[in-house]
């Protein structure tokens, strides 16, 4: 299965079952019969059994985690079929990258945005996962979403899919899913916070500006001002860019925007946009009980 970077997705061309690993957990959802209706369940993780990364093993703990698809996915009542996999941020690269032209057909086009990534990316491009999506078009100019996962741990995150009873039928990196929940043509800044990885990303209608993920040092308080450093630059980019300041940030991750705000981190961003969820749900069955902030992704997933 090859990835998929369509964050804003066509209706119904994805499967209605979506699941997320995280390195806290498992965050399986099930999309109702009403709009914005979803089932939600998640499985927990102990501390280390999945490290994302791009090279293998990320599945420290491959039991555990296909235990905790199991759980999730049979808690919203999914005993098999096809699932949208979300993978964590740091086990791909998400790239903005210009073209002049591209070939007419699309194998073509991948061949030369390969060549354009073998000097880009920290490992063999040739026997990677690669897809792009066109954000914008200009005469002699091509500007390019693409994203590219090394394949041996796509191969690693999609075995532990089928080994639990499914078949990933699309994978995406977290924050391209959770960009799926921001509506409107109004730039959005987004902060996606995993253990020890951070994304920014800044979407406006349906393109996506800005899209950068570094990896957050494992000590706490280098990890809070890395985290916040993450976020002013962030910050300095949209004011440079788009000649304002955010009035909200939307953030995701464990305890989500009400923590966020209380964290050391916070603190140290001058000045501080208000905080507030990414991907709000209007509906949501809990069929377990679910940690506050980590259902963007899979809520991107599941949106159309």
């Amino acid at each position: 299965m090859a990835l998929e970077n369509m964050f804003k997705p066509v209706a119904g061309s994805r499967p209605k079952v979506a699941c997320e690993v995280r390195p806290d957990g498992v965050v399986a959802a099930r999309a109702g019969k009403k709009h914005g209706e979803l089932a939600v369940a998640f499985s927990a993780l102990r501390e280390g059994s999945v490290v994302p990364g791009l090279k293998v093993p990320n599945l420290m703990d491959s039991h555990a985690v296909r235990a905790a698809l199991e759980s999730a996915l049979g808690d919203i009542g999914v005993r098999t079929g096809a699932v949208t996999l979300v993978v964590p941020d740091a086990a791909a690269r998400v790239l903005l990258l210009d073209f002049d032209t591209l070939p007419a057909k699309r194998h073509e086009a991948l061949s030369v945005v390969r060549f354009r990534l073998r000097k880009m990316v920290p490992f063999d491009v040739e026997a990677a996962a690669v897809s792009y999506q066109v954000m914008g078009e200009k005469v002699g100019q091509l500007n390019l979403l693409v994203t590219v996962m090394p394949g041996e741990v796509l191969e690693e995150y999609e075995s532990a899919v089928r080994e639990a009873g499914y078949e990933p039928g699309a994978v995406l990196p977290s924050t391209l899913a959770a960009a799926a929940t921001v509506e409107g043509d109004s730039a959005t800044l987004m902060v996606n916070h995993a253990a020890t990885s951070v994304t920014t990303a800044v979407t406006q209608g349906n393109e996506m500006l800005l899209h950068r993920s570094m990896d957050l040092p494992a000590e706490p308080m280098a990890r809070e001002e890395e985290m916040a450093q993450a976020v002013i630059t962030a910050l300095a980019w949209y004011e440079d860019t788009l000649k304002r300041l955010p009035s909200t940030m939307y953030y995701a991750g464990s305890g989500g925007a009400s923590a966020a705000a209380q964290s050391r981190w916070a603190s140290l961003v001058d000045p501080a946009p208000r905080l507030a969820d990414l991907g709000p749900v209007e509906t949501v069955s809990a069929m377990t009980s679910v940690p506050v902030g980590v259902m963007a992704g899979v809520t991107g997933a599941l949106a159309s």
